[in-house]
């Protein structure tokens, strides 16, 4: 049996899981089946671990924040002929415990034991915390 895997990048531009919830709504992040959708230009090597429950954590703003399940890999080609992958998603954001992490390019494999829980549903409208208390948490390790 396949092991599970998952995937972490950063939102870009997006400034709460709200925002990023916002954006996925829109017809340009999304595919013909209207599930929201993520467009790489590197293919994951590890797809049958990804596929086998895997979802994708995304970065916002210095801190993981929320995930949602990956549904598939598609196969899109670009205008200017180069195979891309779409990373077909659930429309479902769920937020997570805050975890600080810092830039990098593109997306990295998550190994599902270093993924921050979920936060309680009952929690998942919790207001922010400002900024450098939430940054100072994590640096001792409470979030």
């Amino acid at each position: 049996m396949d092991s599970t895997i998952n995937l972490i990048k950063l939102s870009v531009g997006t400034e709460t899981p709200e925002t990023l919830a916002i954006w996925q709504a829109s017809p340009q992040a999304q595919g013909s089946d209207g599930s929201p959708r993520h467009i790489t230009r590197m293919w994951p090597r590890r797809e049958a671990e990804i596929l086998n429950g895997g979802s994708i954590f995304w970065v916002i703003k210095g801190f993981i924040q929320a995930r949602q399940k990956i549904i598939r890999l598609d196969e899109v080609i670009g205008d200017d002929g180069i195979r891309r992958c779409a990373i077909v998603l659930e429309p479902e954001i769920i937020r997570t415990s805050a975890v600080q992490k810092r830039p990098f390019q593109g997306w990295r494999y998550l190994q599902v034991a270093d993924s921050p829980p979920d936060l309680p549903k009952q929690r998942a409208d919790d207001d922010e915390l400002p900024k450098d208390l939430e940054i100072a948490l994590a640096d001792i390790g409470l979030i």
